[in-house]
Formats: C-alpha cells, structure tokens, sequence
C-alpha cells in the first residue's frame, strides 16, 4: 500500500500494476460467469463484430483497478461506494495492460476517499479510465485515517 511517510493517505499518491490477460484467464472467467458471449470466444463474430480477435472481456480489464484499489491504493480493508468506468478501447488477450489509481480527494471526516484509475495497453493508449468514492475505515497499516 502506497502512504506518506506517516502512513497517511494524500492527494496524488499513486499505484500501478501490469499484467497481461491470457486467453486461459477469458476461458476461466467463462466457465465461472456463464458470460459465453461469442465476442470473448468466437474468432469469426469477433471479426465480423469489428474485432481482430476474440476481446477480453472488460470486467477482467477493471480487475487490474479493482486489485490495485483492494490491496495497494487505498489498500486492504477499504469498501467500495460507487464509481464509473468507462471502456475505450478493446483489449485482446496477452496484450501488457498497465493499471494506475490516483487519491484525488481525501475527505477525513467522513473517512472517504476518492480515486481515478485509468489502464493503458503497450501502445500507451487509454483503455479504461474509472472514477471512484471508497469508505476507507478500517484500512491496514494506517494507525487513524481520521488524522488524514
């Protein structure tokens, strides 16, 4: 988890990840959602769709924010709120997508913190971009978020 010096939560800290998504990752996500939607596994609608290729399916591209944001930036401990995401660009699978959360308003009193994410793929492009409001309370490693 990304803090200060004190362990204390600030406008402009900073998280990131890379990880690329495999096809074994869509076919796992298939098999547990049900989500059988021929544009993930079907190369021929995929590319009358527009596509190359079968798309990652775009909750798997969040779940790189999603990881930061639970385990990094505000970390462990923290419950989301609400948010808004918005999905750009199609991902394909083992494509290196870089994940990135950024504290943009700290509000103590009420122990809530907000976020916004964005992934970009090798390229650099953006294909996801994500705006969130968490409840951070009981986070770890951070002795009173009410001293923020």
């Amino acid at each position: 988890m990304e803090m200060n010096k004190h362990g204390i939560l600030e406008v402009g800290q900073k998280a990131t990840l890379k990880k690329a998504i495999t096809q074994d990752d869509v076919a796992e996500y298939v098999n547990i959602t049900g989500d059988t939607n021929p544009i993930f596994v079907d190369v021929d609608y995929s590319r009358r769709a527009g596509f190359e290729k079968p798309v990652v399916p775009p909750s798997l591209v969040f779940m790189i924010l999603s990881n930061l944001l639970g385990t990094r930036l505000p970390g462990r401990g923290v419950t989301w709120l609400k948010g808004k995401t918005k999905f750009l660009k199609p991902v394909y699978p083992g494509e290196e997508i870089t994940g990135m959360v950024e504290v943009t308003r700290v509000r103590p009193e009420k122990q809530l913190v907000n976020l916004k994410g964005v992934c970009t793929n090798a390229k650099g492009e953006t294909v996801c971009e994500t705006e969130v409001l968490m409840l951070a309370k009981d986070l770890e490693r951070v002795q009173d978020i009410s001293r923020i």
